[in-house]
């Protein structure tokens, strides 16, 4: 949808820029200008559209950066950030002669046996799953548009269709009476052909309707107006393709190295980091004496965690179980998705064929009733059967062609093509 404005005071065509009115009205104007859906010209326009506006794709930056901040704390030298403490003890509450203890410690965490590979190997992982994650709402994003797009097709198709019958039967209408007032038709006649006009029209509102829904669930996905010709797309050839190349197997199977490696991690971490400690120690046994220091080093081994260590790797492994499965259920459920659509496009182009050679017959067949009618050898009912049946005709076809370009769609998104 576009929108142009053209500010004048009748006598100069440029605009004034000075008056602040002008100025507040052309902001306001630019503004409705940059709310207005644009219109997509593919599919491709859409999708990435209808991605810029998605709460999950708008959350790919920070996700990716948390995945980097992993990977990131994996290859520090330390599992957590080194601490400091500082202690002082003396003898007021005592003897009071001045006894002075000051200790510094510095600690550092250190790394368990194969918990640090783990980290990495969880980084990468994740920062994987994030990218396959993105591709597969793409795809799925993709699928939504395919349907909305095909949608608008038929209710466009139906719309127009139920408008040719409304002209045409407004036309027969206003023979019939004519013919009626003339004593050549009787006036049942004459009222029937106003019936047929009537449910035309009622079939034209109905199939109005019908096309601006469509429309705006188009334009609610993708924040854009469907383009004036709505182009099929061409059945893509990806038979040795390999499953991992799938988006959707991919994110799955991304899923599944995740799991696994936050099954190693939990393995890796039975026991919350040692720790080993820099001791500096500061003392005097009495006022007037002066400080003496000493060094010293402390390593602290914590024991197991037991039933917390046992929770976190179950719950590990239920989770890489459970992404397991959905890989192979994903699988499956792809080959059922592309077998019936390579199914349906066969029979689809067979029944296309079938509807060519009924309207051919059937156009045939209106064009012998009107010039029977015409010539009073039949009578109006046996011309609306004749018509009846050229319009049927000419709905199924139209419907077996979108129907055919929605199943080249719904093949490409079977086989992870995008638009």
């Amino acid at each position: 949808m576009q929108l142009c404005c053209l500010w004048t005071d009748g006598q100069r065509d440029e605009p004034q820029v000075g008056n602040p009115l002008m100025k507040t009205l052309s902001a306001l104007v630019l503004g409705l200008c940059a709310v207005l859906p644009a219109g997509a010209q593919t599919l491709a326009d859409a999708l990435e559209s209808a991605l810029a506006r998605h709460p999950v794709a708008m959350s790919a930056v920070p996700r990716a950066e948390a995945a980097d901040a992993l990977v990131e704390a994996a290859e520090s030298l330390t599992p957590r950030p080194l601490s400091a403490s500082l202690a002082t003890l003396n003898d007021r509450l005592g003897a009071n002669r001045g006894s002075q203890e000051w200790e510094l410690e510095l600690a550092a965490p250190l790394w368990l046996p194969r918990q640090q590979n783990a980290q990495k190997a969880l980084g990468a992982s994740t920062r994987e799953e994030v990218r396959a994650s993105q591709r597969a709402l793409r795809l799925q994003l993709a699928g939504e548009l395919r349907e909305a797009w095909w949608a608008v097709a038929a209710a466009r198709n139906g719309e127009q269709l139920a408008g040719r019958r409304a002209r045409t039967a407004a036309r027969l209408e206003a023979d019939v009476i004519r013919r009626s007032k003339a004593g050549e038709l009787a006036r049942v006649d004459a009222n029937l052909a106003s019936s047929e006009r009537l449910d035309a029209q009622a079939a034209l509102a109905t199939a109005h309707s019908e096309r601006l829904q469509a429309e705006e669930a188009f334009r609610a996905l993708s924040a854009m107006d469907a383009p004036e010709t709505l182009i099929p797309e061409g059945v893509a050839v990806s038979d040795a393709a390999s499953p991992a190349d799938h988006p959707q197997i991919a994110a799955d199977l991304a899923a599944v190295q995740l799991a696994r490696d936050r099954l190693a991690v939990a393995d890796a971490a039975q026991r919350e980091a040692p720790e080993l400690a820099l001791r500096v120690v500061r003392e005097r046994g009495a006022r007037g004496e002066s400080y003496a220091s000493a060094l010293g080093l402390k390593l602290t081994i914590p024991f197991s965690l037991g039933p917390r260590a046992r929770q976190e790797s179950a719950a590990a492994r239920a989770e890489l179980a459970q992404a397991e499965g959905q890989v192979a259920l994903q699988e499956r459920k792809l080959l059922q998705e592309t077998g019936k659509a390579r199914r349906e496009l066969a029979t689809g182009q067979k029944q296309l064929q079938l509807a060519r050679e009924r309207l051919a017959l059937s156009t045939d067949t209106l064009v012998l009733a009107e010039k029977s009618f015409s010539l009073g050898e039949s009578d109006l009912p046996a011309l609306l059967r004749a018509r009846a049946a050229a319009q049927d005709a000419e709905v199924a076809l139209a419907r077996e062609e979108i129907s055919l370009y929605a199943w080249q769609s719904r093949l490409n998104q079977s086989l992870g093509v995008l638009p």
